[in-house]
């Protein structure tokens, strides 16, 4: 009978141990399994926020770029650019650039390209070449007072010439100046300033102007002040024949632009930017008397490098 009762103890015994191990068993696969959880709930949270950011930039990729902006550093706005430097020298602004050369484009391709074809097919060659020749005209005082801030007083008495005759005989629908060994010559405030030592600062893609840097982006607003419609505004109400002269001039330059488009190939933007950097940088050189041998430009392995590149 005692041993009995120390078998049914033992078995009492054991059968609440195994209860007791059971329910620790569970206890843990319960805790494993939350643990679990709350790791795959983590990571799901984690690739949904990189899903999230992901599809931010893709929806919005000009706030994206425009973040970039606090990477810049004062010294990367003190460069004077050209073409042969690295980019991150000569175009640190690059993310930020493209962002808004994809927006002119745009814009090129659906209203500024159709009107310039339109505008080229039906209006007779003449005529846009005596439009040329008006606008090109209005700008000659201010050719000439900039070739005085440089200190070529026989050049800006050439552009002053320029002007008085063609504004006599033609309204400077007409260029007789020329025929008579007068030639133009453009200028404008970001060349004084270079021809001065101002460095150009990065290069710069504007809204709708396009191409720029930082110091001759302030041509746009020189220019138009400078402009003799301008100073003539309020006279007889013509402030819609100013505006409706840029908005011309615009078109007409675009035309003009329909026959070289073609040579771009590649990625069009690294082409728009050295083409125009290299431009500028050889005006002033040549105002210098010093011409090609002080211009950088880009070398042949360069040129394979950005052919490589595909296109935006």
């Amino acid at each position: 009978m005692h041993r009995l009762n120390i078998l049914w103890a033992s078995m009492l015994t054991l059968g609440l141990s195994s209860q007791v191990l059971a329910q620790d068993t569970l206890s843990v696969k319960d805790n494993e399994s939350t643990t679990e959880t709350n790791t795959i709930a983590e990571s799901t949270i984690q690739s949904n926020a990189t899903d999230n950011k992901a599809e931010d930039v893709a929806k919005h990729p000009r706030l994206e770029a425009l973040k970039e902006l606090k990477n810049i550093k004062v010294d990367d706005l003190k460069v004077n650019a050209n073409a042969a430097q690295d980019d991150s020298v000569k175009d640190p602004l690059q993310p930020l650039n493209r962002e808004i050369y994809e927006f002119n484009d745009t814009l090129d391709r659906h209203f500024f390209r159709p009107v310039a074809v339109q505008y080229k097919q039906k209006v007779p060659d003449d005529v846009r070449s005596s439009y040329t020749s008006f606008r090109k005209n209005l700008s000659e005082p201010w050719n000439a007072a900039n070739q005085l801030v440089q200190g070529r007083f026989s050049r800006a008495a050439k552009s002053l010439g320029r002007f008085t005759l063609n504004t006599v005989t033609s309204l400077g629908f007409a260029d007789p100046a020329s025929r008579l060994g007068l030639s133009m010559e453009e200028e404008s405030l970001g060349t004084t300033l270079g021809y001065y030592g101002v460095p150009s600062g990065p290069y710069l893609m504007l809204p709708i102007l396009g191409p720029s840097t930082i110091r001759n982006s302030l041509d746009y607003i020189a220019e138009g002040y400078a402009n003799p419609l301008w100073q003539q505004r309020h006279a007889n109400d013509q402030t819609g024949l100013v505006w409706g002269n840029r908005v011309m001039g615009g078109i007409n330059t675009r035309a003009r632009l329909l026959d070289v488009e073609d040579v771009l190939q590649g990625d069009r933007y690294s082409a728009i930017r050295d083409i125009y950097l290299q431009r500028k940088a050889f005006e002033i050189s040549e105002k210098k008397g010093r011409g090609q041998e002080a211009v950088s430009f880009v070398d042949d392995d360069s040129d394979m490098s950005d052919d490589s590149k595909s296109s935006h």
